[in-house]
């Protein structure tokens, strides 16, 4: 037997049949995921598919938030690699060699040096040469790479603010902080810098 967020429910637990009435701020799941999990349930009942659900839907909504065709980003011909570039740099403040962006953008270095090539094609950051190493490069935006990530920001923040609006402000809160916990797991296990 399921419950109905799509997990089985262990022996001696209640079930939709013993109580149909969901708690009071529980909400009924839904969604692919759900989906997902019953039909694994159902070839493989001995597995728990508990991490499933979780991490299924960190990346379900990962790729649908890259997917979306209305983002301001999308909007300003820009991917979110790129725009992690570019706010990096914008944040920071001051010039980045491609090192320092890879680790701030948990970018291979390969990845980094194919978007740096292109924003600098489109003119929106820069590279010069160090003085003393010339296998060094530092990257700094153009006045035309900071006007769009502040003309951009602002228009994100408001869109993600509006795939949110569905979830309460105190729920958002404390998924954010579950997330929080989450990643800084993860950074730890794979020896990521924190902020």
């Amino acid at each position: 037997m399921t419950t109905a967020d799509g997990r089985r429910a262990a022996d001696g637990d209640p079930t939709p049949d013993d109580d149909p009435t969901p708690a009071p701020g529980d909400k009924v799941v839904a969604d692919t995921v759900a989906a997902v999990v019953r039909q694994w349930e159902n070839v493989r009942p001995d597995l728990d598919t508990g991490p499933m659900e979780v991490i299924g839907r960190v990346n379900r909504c990962a790729a649908l938030l890259q997917q979306a065709e209305d983002a301001p980003l999308r909007r300003a011909g820009l991917t979110r690699p790129e725009f992690d570039v570019l706010g990096t740099l914008r944040r920071t403040g001051h010039e980045l060699t491609p090192s320092d962006i890879a680790r701030e953008t948990f970018s291979s270095g390969a990845a980094v040096t194919k978007r740096l090539k292109q924003l600098t094609e489109r003119g929106l950051v820069e590279r010069r040469g160090d003085t003393r190493d010339r296998r060094v490069a530092h990257v700094r935006l153009t006045e035309a790479g900071r006007d769009l990530v502040d003309s951009v920001l602002p228009d994100q923040l408001a869109y993600e603010t509006g795939v949110l609006s569905g979830i309460e402000r105190e729920r958002q809160r404390e998924l954010a902080g579950l997330l929080g916990e989450l990643l800084g797991q993860l950074e730890g296990r794979l020896r990521l810098p924190r902020a």
